[in-house]
């Protein structure tokens, strides 16, 4: 007999989810079924699936799980985060608007804000090697590594999960899927990386296309967006409050450098809900 699954398909700048709680309901986490469920012509389909349970840590209000597309379970997820928020808010799991959860491998802050605009705290961004992690002995602002014959240089540093971020002049022309490919799987980062592309209007204005570890690319990656403007950042081209546009839409990332945190601000929809049997 298969088991009946209640589900909401969300999407934060349309990279898109399916969220389930196991709160009321049980669910066999298998990547076979992740994969299955995820298949867009015969599944739910979706970017990542974001799963909501009991707390696991005194003085969190939930615990929160991230897989990707093939099954494959991830420590972070920005636009997911936002989409997590609305969902708790929306099935009335909780009344009050500011939310805190667990991941993996950290504590953030998600607050209900007006006009269906929603606020993460996504924590200290690192960027000793050994946290990202990557494979290198000291911690530098630029690495570099031969590909194909070709030097790319790219800033590395972990807000939950590891990003590689690389500067580009024309978003338009960068090899997001050839060379995401290549760097997400690289030796150099022994546990996959997420590739961002950044271009630099200005201090306060940059666009990006992520190359996301275990997806390939999204319409928009909120980590990615984070980690794009903390490498800006660190590398003194950007300032601390920087709107970042992907193909999805924009973001707003803050950092406080007095709190060394980072906070996204951004959007989050409900498409629909639903069930299924699996």
């Amino acid at each position: 007999m298969k088991n009946k699954l209640f589900f909401s398909k969300m999407h934060g700048l349309k990279n898109d989810f399916m969220v389930i709680e196991t709160l009321t309901q049980k669910f066999l986490l298998t990547k076979k079924i992740i994969q299955k469920l995820s298949h867009r012509n015969t599944g739910i389909g979706f970017d990542q699936l974001l799963v909501i349970e009991s707390p696991k840590i005194q003085n969190t209000d939930f615990h929160y799980r991230i897989f990707n597309s093939n099954g494959s379970e991830v420590e972070q997820c920005g636009n997911g985060a936002r989409c997590v928020a609305k969902f708790i808010f929306k099935k009335k799991l909780i009344k009050k608007k500011k939310i805190i959860v667990s991941t993996k491998n950290r504590i953030m802050v998600l607050k209900v804000k007006k006009n269906n605009k929603f606020l993460v705290n996504i924590g200290t961004p690192q960027f000793h090697p050994k946290k990202i992690p990557c494979l290198s002995v000291i911690e530098k602002k630029i690495y570099s590594l031969k590909i194909n014959s070709r030097k790319i240089s790219f800033g590395v540093v972990s807000v939950g999960n590891p990003h590689c971020v690389i500067i580009v002049h024309d978003i338009l022309k960068a090899q997001v899927k050839k060379l995401g490919s290549i760097l997400e799987s690289h030796s150099f980062f022994p546990k996959k990386v997420n590739v961002g592309f950044m271009q630099i209007l200005n201090r306060k204005n940059i666009l990006l296309r992520v190359f996301e570890r275990g997806v390939g690319e999204t319409q928009s990656c909120g980590s990615g967006a984070c980690a794009a403007v903390m490498i800006g950042i660190q590398q003194n081209k950007l300032s601390n409050t920087v709107h970042v546009m992907l193909k999805g839409g924009k973001i707003t990332v803050k950092f406080n450098s007095k709190k060394n945190c980072i906070y996204m601000l951004g959007s989050a929809n409900h498409i629909y809900d639903g069930y299924i049997y699996y």
